[in-house]
Parts: structure tokens; sequence; C-alpha cells
């Protein structure tokens, strides 16, 4: 019924304007040519033979062992700069722990250098106490500040100890300039030559470090 009725409107159209219906027919075949047109295009550039489409031909077996052989030396590559990178971590964490550990012992060596002049001037007091208290000239109060005196010089000594200080006692020991400081020459009298004869200020070390240097007389051979 469709049909029939559009054929009815065209005979009738053709019959009263003949101008519009050729205009129609000619509309509609630039519309076909047109839509067969682009579907030509669109088949040529979508065709089914696409060189992006074919598959890559494989590696040859040569090809694939230098390859394998690149990539083991790349391997060996990164593997030795691990170790040593992993090596660098360790000696810079072993030196940081060094450094805080030295900076836990060391860090009161100013404290003890200072207060090693503190058992300088004690020493001496309690030396010039015991001469005035001898037994020809007994005097009961002397007596008991040189005792007082030793008593706080030994305890001083135990402390000094007991945080790694130790007084030096080098007489007769062989002179080292890391730990000794000449201030004099002496005859060598019964001990050998380059020894140390006497000590006039002691020295002291702090966990085997020394911080103050002992003054010493070296024994020299004696030039008649």
């Amino acid at each position: 019924n469709d049909a029939k009725l559009k054929v009815f409107h065209l005979t009738v159209l053709e019959v009263n304007f003949p101008f519009l219906v050729t205009s129609l027919y000619f509309r509609e075949s630039l519309c076909v040519f047109s839509t067969a047109a682009q579907q030509r295009s669109t088949g040529d550039e979508c065709g089914p033979e696409d060189p992006r489409d074919e598959p890559k031909h494989p590696l040859p077996d040569c090809a694939l062992e230098h390859k394998a052989i690149k990539l083991e030396e790349q391997v060996r590559d990164l593997t030795e700069r691990y170790r040593k990178a992993l090596a660098d971590s360790e000696n810079v964490r072993r030196r940081t722990q060094k450094f805080v550990e030295d900076a836990k012992l060391f860090g009161i060596q100013s404290f003890c250098r200072d207060l090693v002049e503190v058992a300088d001037i004690l020493e001496k007091t309690a030396e010039s106490a015991a001469e005035e208290a001898e037994p020809t000239n007994p005097n009961p109060t002397l007596q008991k500040i040189y005792e007082g005196l030793s008593l706080i010089e030994a305890k001083l000594q135990s402390v000094f100890a007991k945080h790694g200080l130790q007084k030096m006692s080098p007489v007769g020991d062989k002179y080292d300039p890391y730990d000794h400081e000449i201030v004099c020459h002496v005859p060598a009298e019964g001990m050998q030559p380059g020894t140390i004869a006497l000590v006039t200020q002691d020295g002291y070390k702090l966990h085997g470090r020394t911080i103050r240097h002992a003054l010493v007389g070296v024994a020299v051979e004696s030039q008649e």
C-alpha cells in the first residue's frame, strides 16, 4: 500500500510539476553516487592486507644469543654496582657508629683537661702539708689536713679511672713525642739515654688518647 501510494504521488507530481520530479531524481542519484564512493574509499583504506597488521618476522638464533649475552652483561654490571653500593653503605654506617661512640667517650675531654689542673693543685697542697707535718714537728691539725687531702686525692683518682681518665707514669720509659714533652735534659746516671728521668707535670690519657702531655726530663749522656 505504501509503495502504491508513493507511485501515485510521483505520477501526480510528474503530471503537474515535471521539473520538480526531475530535480528529485537528480538529488537521489547524487546521494547514491556519494554513498558508493565513500564505501569504496573506506574499503581501500581498511583492506584485509594492511601492512601494519602483518606479523613481525622472528629474530634468528644468532641475534637472540647476542641479545642474551648483552642482558647477562647488564645483569653482572648491575649486580656489581649493587654490591659496591651495599659496601659503601656499610662503611658509612660503621663510620657513623664509630663517630657516635667517640662522641660519647671523648665528649668530656675538655672537662677532663680542666679537672686535671684541679688534681695538680690538690696533689701539690697534699705534698706541702706532708712536709709540714713531719715527725720532727708534730702538728695534729696539719696531720689531719694531710690525711684529708690524701683521701680526697685518692677518691679523685678513683673517679678518674672510673671514667677512663688515667695518669701517666712515664719514669723509666722511652721518650714518646705523642705522650711527652721535653722541658729539660738530665745526665744519665744509671739510666739509658733517651729514657725519661723525671716528670715535672703529670700527663693524662682519656680512654687511651692523650689529652695532656707529660712534661718530662730526658736522660742524656754526660759530656766530660
